[in-house]
């Protein structure tokens, strides 16, 4: 935290020596003797003398000192914000290894769940978008703050073939661009754009033209961070064929490729080998992703707290002593 006008912080001076003098006062008030008779009643009056009720006004008024000396200073404080013109875009494998069960009900299912999630979560004014990719991919829907849209959209994903994760990041890179340029929005050199892309995939890259590591670097050089999510067990299989005919192929993810492409672009990765835990994930991810720190002044938050300090210094001292302390 740092101060605008830090030499109004002396104020807080003031605190110790109204201590001070309220403890000098009632020090003195307890040297004056008073005459009592029935000493079981002068027993009585000095203990609830001493309640430490007594005490409440005086603190909450010393409270009240403090926040508006403090607020005269004008503090400043780092604070996490959403970014102005925050757009994410989700990027789905769809490819026919989703159908695996490993991640109940399916893989796909649980990713659909999840990316709901991930919209319950993430501020309105953020703009998403949704690409799907198998052997190629496919823009769902474009960067919007209809929620509604992208709902619907994510009802439309079914397993399909291939996995072409670099060209599914790829399309989300240019995706993203076009949106923020359409918003009149400029990367300032060493910067990142305020946006991020979500990528989820649950086995390793057999399609496509663009290596996902090459993807990985387009987006950094894009200024756009990339979280990634490896779904589904080591031991996720796919089923075909019917009775004696069922052939099952082997379907693990591919975290690694998951890693390197976070690691390249600033971003974090995930494992998910559970319903719960992806939706977890996307949980997170929606109350943080697209967020800066930001100096900015928190006087207010101070004028507040000693307004009702003292309203409390007044309430209470008319309530406990029957006057202002």
């Amino acid at each position: 935290m740092s101060f605008t006008s830090p030499y109004w912080l002396l104020g807080l001076l003031l605190v110790p020596a109204l201590l001070f003098f309220a403890l000098a006062v009632d020090k003195r008030r307890s040297r004056y003797p008073v005459a009592f008779t029935n000493l079981d009643l002068l027993a009585g009056l000095v203990q609830q003398r001493r309640m430490w009720r007594r005490w409440v006004p005086l603190a909450l008024l010393l409270l009240a000192l403090a926040c508006a000396s403090t607020a005269l200073a004008r503090p400043k404080a780092r604070l996490s914000v959403p970014e102005n013109n925050g757009t994410v875009v989700l990027v789905v494998d769809v490819s026919g290894s989703m159908r695996a069960n490993d991640v109940e009900p399916t893989r796909l299912d649980a990713a659909v769940n999840a990316m709901r999630t991930f919209l319950d979560k993430l501020p309105p004014q953020f703009k998403v978008g949704l690409v799907a990719f198998s052997s190629e991919p496919e823009v769902l829907s474009a960067p919007t703050r209809d929620r509604q849209l992208v709902r619907e959209a994510l009802g439309y994903l079914m397993p399909e073939a291939g996995t072409a994760i670099g060209d599914g990041l790829q399309t989300a890179v240019r995706l993203v661009q076009s949106s923020l340029a359409r918003a009149g929005v400029e990367r300032k050199p060493g910067q990142q754009l305020p946006a991020a892309i979500v990528l989820m995939s649950d086995g390793a890259q057999n399609r496509g033209f663009l290596q996902p590591l090459q993807a990985a670097r387009n987006a950094k050089a894009a200024g756009i961070k990339v979280y990634t999510v490896a779904l589904g067990t080591p031991g996720g299989v796919v089923s075909f064929g019917f009775g004696l005919y069922i052939n099952s192929i082997p379907v693990p993810p591919d975290p690694q490729t998951m890693r390197l492409i976070a690691n390249t672009t600033g971003g974090t990765t995930y494992s998910a080998r559970s319903a719960e835990r992806l939706s977890n994930i996307y949980k997170a991810l929606g109350s943080s992703i697209g967020r800066k720190t930001e100096l900015r002044e928190i006087t207010s938050w101070f004028a507040a707290a000693a307004a009702v300090f003292l309203i409390g210094a007044i309430g209470t001292g008319r309530l406990v002593e029957g006057r202002i302390p």
